[in-house]
């Protein structure tokens, strides 16, 4: 059950122990939506696409359907609960230029709902808790 804080519908600054996921692609160009604000703010690196990146973790959404998101998706999962110390706040990754709806990526993140270190947005948690 999400007895937390959700993440905030626009990240425009961190505190110390705080991490934005956000939604990449594979090439790592970060040209717009929240992988362009992670770049310019946060420490996305041009040219990588998945994973850490200074105060950031990209997730790629931009080559396929869903089920190619979920991997990738895992992957940050697993990340998270190996790294305690961070705070993790998850953008509302593949709903803004890559085109899916709330509801098809929502689901993804449903083993992340009882992870204390990572905030999903309202809109996700309403959908995995239904």
């Amino acid at each position: 059950m999400y007895s937390r804080e959700y993440a905030p519908e626009r990240i425009t600054e961190l505190k110390d122990n705080e991490i934005v996921v956000f939604g990449s692609n594979l090439a790592g160009s970060h040209g717009g939506g929240a992988a362009w604000l992670a770049y310019e703010r946060f420490g996305a690196v041009w040219g990588q696409g998945v994973g850490l990146q200074g105060r950031s973790y990209g997730i790629p959404t931009m080559q396929g359907g869903v089920e190619t998101i979920r991997p990738y998706v895992d992957e940050f999962i697993a990340f998270a609960k190996e790294h305690q110390e961070y705070k993790f706040l998850v953008t509302r990754i593949g709903c803004g230029i890559a085109g899916f709806t709330t509801h098809e990526m929502a689901p993804l993140f449903a083993k992340a709902i009882d992870l204390d270190n990572v905030l999903l947005p309202k809109a996700f948690v309403d959908i995995i808790q239904k």
